[in-house]
């Protein structure tokens, strides 16, 4: 299997080195989308950390993608190169995966670790939100993905977050139709 793909001019193009934990560590938030009882989508965004090899939110009930989560466990995420630092608008560099999404209790051990490091990452307003009752956490757990960080630079990602295959083809097929 070819680890190039050519251009339109018929030039080759090598695909660059992926980064995958580079781009999430560069963000702060995730841009989620769900979809409610009727089966309609809603995209929003939510501050995160990343342990246990989940994403860990803590969202407010009354936000629409809270509820569409309680309802509707898959789920799909994206982290997405800065528009102001990216030298190419068609190809940002970024990471999207299908997840699984479970509500956190606060009983579970993971509560305390993944509310202490959103504490860390995105200070004080964390303990206000805390207090407040209309306020879930939820770990979105990677199912597969696809990263892409340029032009013919695309992969497959797999739950561990680590690069599976290079995309190959018109739409980046491969031979095991799963993805």
């Amino acid at each position: 299997m070819s680890t190039h793909t050519h251009g339109k001019d018929g030039a080759t193009i090598k695909p660059k080195a992926p980064k995958v934990q580079e781009l999430i560590d560069e963000c702060q938030s995730l841009m989620i989308a769900t979809l409610d009882e009727d089966g309609s989508p809603c995209v929003s965004y939510a501050p995160f950390v990343q342990l246990d090899g989940g994403f860990q939110i803590f969202v407010s009930f009354m936000a629409r993608h809270t509820r569409n989560l309680k309802n509707q466990k898959k789920t799909s995420f994206m982290f997405i190169e800065d528009e102001s630092t990216s030298k190419q608008i068609y190809a940002r560099h970024r990471l999207t995966m299908d997840t699984d999404a479970e509500e956190v209790e606060k009983e579970n051990p993971l509560w305390d670790k993944a509310m202490t490091a959103l504490k860390e990452k995105h200070g004080k307003v964390v303990e206000v939100l805390e207090g407040m009752d209309d306020f879930i956490m939820f770990n979105l757990k990677p199912i597969k993905g696809s990263y892409v960080n340029g032009f013919g630079s695309a992969y497959f990602v797999a739950p561990d977050l680590s690069i599976e295959t290079h995309r190959q083809g018109a739409h980046g097929t491969r031979e095991d139709k799963d993805q």
